[in-house]
């Protein structure tokens, strides 16, 4: 096998991995609702805050891989929800959604082997694509690991 396609194939997985640690499913997985805005005792952060951040810092990658336009959110108030809670019922799961079709846009782009991983963003400042394949797993393994301490605190974990 190619060490493009050897790489490219581990960049997919990486952005799901289950084999080092819990995948993003699992960790956002049956959150009783009363519990997703609950901030643990010492924790700046509830399970809302930490699934919305991921959400948009996801989202934040993507938009910057893609879009020429792009403009940086300001740091840090806008990568983190306004709220600890979830402002609707819907909220929770449509944000469970949006993360999992921005990772799946990021696997794509990790995949297509007509797109060279190691270009420059060409709006960025010296970024490569693969850097930022590999920044947003990292980003979600460091905050899924949070996620599963906040719940354990509220002892919503198995």
């Amino acid at each position: 096998m190619d060490q493009s396609k050897m790489l490219r194939e581990l960049l997919v997985k990486l952005l799901d991995w289950q084999d080092a640690h819990v995948t993003f499913d699992v960790a956002v997985k049956g959150i009783p609702p009363p519990l997703q805005g609950v901030r643990p005792e010492g924790l700046p952060y509830s399970p809302w805050d930490l699934l919305e951040h991921l959400r948009i810092t996801q989202s934040d990658i993507l938009n910057f891989c893609q879009n020429a336009a792009y403009k940086a959110p300001k740091w840090p108030e806008e990568y983190w929800p306004k709220s600890p809670s979830p402002s609707a019922p819907d909220d929770w799961q449509n944000s469970v959604t949006a993360f999992r079709a921005d990772r799946q846009a990021l696997q794509s782009l990790a995949a297509d082997p007509a797109f060279d991983l190691y270009a420059e963003i060409p709006h960025g400042e010296g970024q490569t694509y693969l850097r930022e394949v590999l920044l947003a797993a990292d980003h979600t393994a460091y905050h899924l690991g949070e996620l599963v301490a906040v719940r354990r605190l509220l002892g919503a974990w198995k």
